[in-house]
């Protein structure tokens, strides 16, 4: 249930019984009151501008702390035309929607970045895949994590977009940040990500070896400077495929997370807001 503000959490558990039921707000206050009523809680951090991606997030955060499991079915429950009422379901397969994403891997993956880093980088390449930029699909490669030794095995393509500016100026948490990413991913080159959340540089060109690696069929040379360099610096590396809007994440030369974006937008039907009049 996504709770905007607060409501009555104990009659709520009450009426469900034992069936679970997760509450995600961005309101602290909110998600006070649902764990004083025993519920389960997942926060929002940084809030995305639309329901959809609210969801996802809230799905990321909740399979993160173990509360859902990738194959579960879910019925999200949200204000989705006025912000005092809960008007709006919607039942999610998350086999469908986020393949292959558990909290075990995310987990896995906090050993060398931290899980705050890590959400927030896969859910803008998420963003990235599924909205594209102007119109236009759009691939990006962010490095994440030993962003030293990344710079060493990089060279510059274009003058470095982040140079000059401070560390406030260049943390992945600003969302002014998040959105000069987008447009800059529109340039060829990786992004080098620092563990603390901070933009180092765009437009790298990668030189890692791809010795000694082995990838499906299909994928072109982003995904081998990918999971080269995530072999080679012991780092993280995610892939945003331009064809397909496809993420997937490289640990040591592998794909260890792939995940399909949600469809580009939301696919409202027809529907009467009125009754029918006498005539018809």
């Amino acid at each position: 249930m996504m709770v905007d503000r607060s409501i009555d959490f104990n009659a709520v558990k009450r009426a469900l019984g034992r069936l679970p039921l997760i509450i995600s707000s961005d309101e602290e206050d909110v998600l006070d009151k649902a764990k004083r009523a025993g519920l389960t809680v997942v926060p929002l951090h940084n809030e995305p501008e639309t329901r959809q991606l609210q969801i996802s997030q809230a799905l990321l955060e909740a399979i993160a702390d173990d509360f859902l499991q990738a194959g579960d079915r879910i019925v999200a429950v949200y204000s989705g035309f006025e912000r005092d009422n809960l008007d709006s379901v919607s039942v999610i397969n998350l086999t469908e929607h986020l393949a292959r994403l558990t909290s075990r891997d995310l987990q896995r993956l906090e050993t060398q970045v931290p899980l705050e880093v890590l959400r927030i980088m896969v859910d803008l390449a998420v963003e990235i895949g599924r909205e594209g930029r102007e119109g236009k699909k759009v691939g990006a490669l962010f490095v994440v994590g030993n962003h030293r030794k990344a710079f060493s095995m990089s060279h510059e393509q274009i003058h470095d977009p982040f140079k000059g500016y401070s560390r406030t100026e260049r943390s992945i948490r600003s969302p002014k940040v998040r959105e000069s990413m987008k447009e800059l991913a529109q340039i060829d080159g990786a992004f080098i990500i620092g563990s603390d959340g901070i933009a180092y540089a765009a437009g790298r060109i990668l030189d890692a070896p791809a010795e000694g690696l082995t990838l499906s069929k299909g994928l072109g040379a982003r995904h081998w400077a990918a999971a080269a360099i995530s072999k080679a610096c012991n780092c993280i590396s995610i892939a945003v495929s331009e064809s397909t809007g496809t993420v997937r994440i490289f640990q040591d030369g592998k794909v260890v997370l792939r995940i399909e974006p949600m469809d580009r937008g939301m696919k409202w039907q027809d529907f009467d807001t009125e009754p029918p009049t006498a005539d018809g």
